[in-house]
């Protein structure tokens, strides 16, 4: 089983620095002791680095492009950026994370599914199990803590 770990596009962070999935304006900052968690390329910020705060819509950008509506389900949520455009994701190895839930969303952009990924699992063995079930097209990693979006992964 292969997969694609997908972090937000560097298309849509360029249309989120301008406008949010919200309609405002990017919150811009200064993270002073870095290490708020960056979506546009799965790293942490670094101690003085100018980043955004934004609020973004996974689902609502993943059902666009299948061509359909994802209701109930369509939600917005704040996620950290660069303030400025980056090279974007640069390894499909999984990011370093502590404990994660996997969410699966099936055809009809409906929930079908959640799996707790332990911080000391293999992100590999777990994501099988999930693709192994035939109604999920796409897996949102999300922080157990906030819930917050991390990033997305995709059958290869």
């Amino acid at each position: 089983m292969t997969f694609t770990i997908r972090a937000i596009d560097p298309a849509v962070v360029a249309e989120l620095l301008e406008e949010d999935d919200a309609g405002r304006p990017p919150h811009l900052f200064t993270d002073a002791e870095g290490g708020s968690p960056l979506r546009c390329c799965l790293t942490k910020a670094a101690p003085g680095e100018r980043i955004a705060l934004v609020s973004y819509a996974p689902l609502r950008r993943w059902a666009a492009a299948q061509g359909i509506d994802p209701g109930a389900y369509d939600e917005q949520g704040p996620i950290f950026l660069h303030a400025t455009t980056c090279s974007g994701l640069t390894s499909q190895a999984w990011p370093t994370t502590a404990h994660r839930i996997l969410r699966m969303y099936g055809e009809a952009g409906t929930i079908v599914g959640g799996h707790y990924l332990p911080a000391d699992t293999d992100p590999e063995v777990a994501l099988k199990e999930v693709f192994a079930d035939p109604e999920v097209r796409a897996v949102h990693v999300r922080a157990v803590e906030y819930g917050c979006f991390h990033f997305e992964v995709a059958r290869a």
